[in-house]
């Protein structure tokens, strides 16, 4: 009886978990953190002496995540801007990243320090960088905040054995597949950022 009476609640506060949301969400944030894109400048890390410790960045970047996904709305309302508004911001930055995965090209320049790769750059900007803050907040005008949740922790399951296995990972994809999966997510993200202009700009309009 406490039980039901708990997912009664849960109910009731909007905890409705869709399995579909939840592959949705993965699948937009899988293409944006990019972890398998991202390897070429992780191994080049390493290959430097770098170390990277990958629960620390694993779960610093989830609890990033998670801070921004929650207060980012709040923080937005002190400057006025809703979260359709926001979405259409995001989603022109998940074009121009959509972009740079097709056709190769450098959009955003990774200026900052490199002092140290757990959290520069590995955690900022290569797995929580703006694309994937703006995409998380963007996301919201699109599904439950629970499944938002479930999809980002999975996500960052998965940074955390991609960073684990480095050298594996290379080895067991290889250097093709690892380029094949940028360009096809990238025509995901092009897609998905696509939707979320055109579902959004009309709620603003």
């Amino acid at each position: 009886m406490q039980r039901i009476n708990q997912l009664i609640i849960a109910g009731k506060m909007g905890l409705n978990i869709s399995i579909k949301e939840i592959f949705s969400s993965f699948m937009v944030l899988f293409a944006i953190v990019d972890i398998t894109g991202s390897l070429p400048i992780l191994l080049d890390l390493k290959s430097k002496g770098k170390s990277i410790n990958a629960f620390q960045a694993s779960f610093s970047s989830l609890i990033i995540g998670l801070v921004f996904l929650f207060l980012g709305e709040p923080i937005l309302g002190l400057f006025g801007v809703d979260i359709s508004s926001f979405a259409v911001a995001g989603a022109l930055i998940i074009l121009m990243l959509a972009f740079e995965m097709i056709f190769g090209v450098e959009i955003f320049h990774n200026d900052s320090p490199t002092n140290s790769a757990t959290v520069v750059p590995v955690v900022f900007p290569l797995i929580v960088g703006t694309g994937t803050l703006t995409t998380l907040l963007a996301l919201r005008a699109e599904y439950s905040m629970i499944n938002i949740v479930i999809a980002f922790i999975l996500n960052m399951a998965i940074v955390y054995v991609v960073l684990l296995k480095l050298d594996y990972v290379e080895k067991f994809l290889g250097k093709g597949t690892i380029y094949i999966l940028r360009k096809f997510f990238g025509l995901i993200l092009l897609a998905i950022g696509i939707k979320l202009f055109t579902t959004n700009i009309v709620t603003l309009i």
